[in-house]
Formats: C-alpha cells, structure tokens, sequence
C-alpha cells in the first residue's frame, strides 16, 4: 500500500501532470489561456515524429528474434479490444452500431501521449524499460480502429477508403515514417539530431499537456450528458485492457517496466487518429460520446491514478 501511494505522488508532481491541471483550472476560472491551433499542431508533429524517431532508433539495435514476439501480442491486443468493448456497449450500454464502433475504436487505438507520460513517470521513478517500445505504439495505433469499424458496418463495402483514412492519417505516417528514418539512421545518424528530439521532448510534453487540460475542461459539462453507463465504461475500459495488456507484456518476456508501458498503451484511448477515421468511416455516430469518455474520463484516470496500478499489475511498483 505504501509503495503504491508513493508511486501515485510521483506521478501527481510530475510537471506534465501539474501542467494538465494547471490547463483545467484555467478554464475553469475563464482564463483565455489556450495555445494557437498552429503550435499545438507543430507539437503534435513534434511529438509523434520524436516518438517515432527513438522508437526507430532503438529498433536498428534490436534482434529481430528479441522484438518479434512482443509486436505480434501488441497488434493482436489492440484488434481484440474492440471485440469486448464492441458487445458491451451495444447490449449492456443500448449504443446503436455506429456509436458503439465509435467508442470501441477509440478505446481500441492508443494515445501517444498517455504512452509518452508514462515513459516519463517510469523513468523518474527509475524503472528501466526496452527500447523499442514506441514500435509497440505504432503498430497498435490502426488495428482496433479498423476492427471497430469493421463491426459497426459489418455487410458494408468501403474497406478500402477506411483503410487509406487510418493509415494515411498524420499520426500513423509520423509514427510508422519516424521508426523507418530512425532504424535507418541508427543512433550514429540520430545523434545530431538527439538534443533536439530527446532533450526538448519532456518541455514540449509539458506544454502539449497544458492545452490538453484545457480541452479537457472545456468537455467537463458533456460529461453529464454521456449517462452513468458511459461514465463507468470510460474507468472500467482502462482497468480491464490495463490488465491484459500487463498479462500480455509479462507473457512474451518485457521487463516489468516493458510490461507496464504495455499495459498504458492497451489502457489509453485515441483522440488524434481515431476521432479522423471515425468520421469518415461513422459519419452517424455521435462525437460527443467517444471523444468525452476518452477525453475528459479515460485520458486524466491514467495520468493521474492509472499509471501506478498498471505498474503494480506489471511488477514494476
């Protein structure tokens, strides 16, 4: 219980945290406090890129034999969440199809800056994790998007614009493309570079964070209008994909700290990539739900209380 509370008052006093809540309270008290659409875009590129980039990196010094196995659990990971989440909302929660896609794809696909926070509190409490696990990111941003769609619009054609929308979608290419550039560049080529993308990554989190927060207060009012239903769902996801993602990472052989960022991907919700291919693909479904629940529920449970528990369901606590 001790070692659990102090895992939680690391993570709380963590500045990226401080900032999310700083951007809460702002707008709560009316504050214009608010980053220009321009520079949150230039960080989430920034950001992406540089995940991209380490993940590349880190894979050029990797065997092929020591990478393999945890890649393959992670994409089956991400396209089995949908096919619980999917069910659940449309028989206990009473979603149509289309909004029940929408929230199990978000719940599906991952959030970069949930993995990014919690490489950020496992390294400052100290705990070592491989190298290549933005490759895990990567690969887990599409599958569950396109099997949620995929059950939403089951006996429908327009697979392939679907597909071209995930794939194409600027956090897929900045991801995919930065693990290509970085295995090619190797960490010869990268350390150039490194001050900029490694240095100035935990600034430019702290900042990215600060206008989540105010996003995120700005949808506290659609929590009350998403049901108790949702509510409990936007807690319970993380929870459940928390643990298979813990039990995943411990079974194919991550270090307890490996096994706990598996753990965050599986427990965070998407709302870059998912939220641009759901409205192509569910041009029906309400964005209200799925960006409220991950958004405003799921995203500050992780940051805040989450990060601690899927350490201790992974051995790293």
């Amino acid at each position: 219980m001790d070692a659990a509370l102090t895992l939680l008052s690391i993570n709380l006093l963590q500045p990226m945290v401080l900032a999310f809540g700083l951007g809460f309270a702002a707008q709560l008290i009316r504050s214009d406090l608010r980053l220009p659409d321009p520079v949150h875009q230039g960080l989430t590129i920034y950001l992406l890129l540089a995940i991209g980039l380490k993940g590349g990196v880190a894979l050029s010094a990797a065997a092929p034999s020591e990478v393999a196995t945890p890649m393959l659990g992670s994409i089956l990971l991400g396209a089995a969440i949908p096919l619980w989440c999917y069910p659940v909302l449309r028989r206990l929660g009473r979603f149509g199809a289309e909004d029940a896609g929408a929230i199990a794809a978000h719940y599906g696909s991952v959030s970069a800056v949930t993995f990014v926070a919690g490489l950020a509190w496992l390294a400052a409490a100290a705990v070592p994790v491989e190298g290549y696990l933005p490759a895990l990111l990567a690969v887990m941003e599409a599958p569950g998007i396109a099997v949620a769609i995929l059950l939403a619009r089951r006996g429908e054609g327009a697979f392939a614009a679907i597909a071209h929308e995930v794939l194409a979608g600027k956090s897929i290419v900045l991801l995919l493309g930065g693990l290509l550039v970085g295995a090619l560049a190797g960490e010869r080529g990268y350390a150039p570079v490194a001050p900029f993308f490694a240095t100035g990554f935990p600034g430019a989190l702290t900042l990215f964070l600060l206008d989540m927060g105010v996003m995120a207060a700005r949808r506290a009012r659609d929590v009350l209008r998403v049901g108790p239903f949702l509510l409990g769902f936007a807690i319970a996801a993380p929870l459940v994909n928390g643990a298979l993602g813990a039990a995943l990472g411990t079974a194919v052989g991550l270090s307890p700290g490996g096994a706990t960022m598996l753990a965050v991907l599986a427990a965070s919700a998407s709302y870059i990539a998912a939220p641009a291919a759901v409205r192509l693909a569910l041009p029906d479904a309400n964005p209200g739900y799925a960006l409220t629940a991950a958004l405003t529920i799921t995203f500050p449970f992780n940051l805040t209380i989450g990060l601690p528990l899927y350490a201790a369901m992974a051995g790293a606590g």
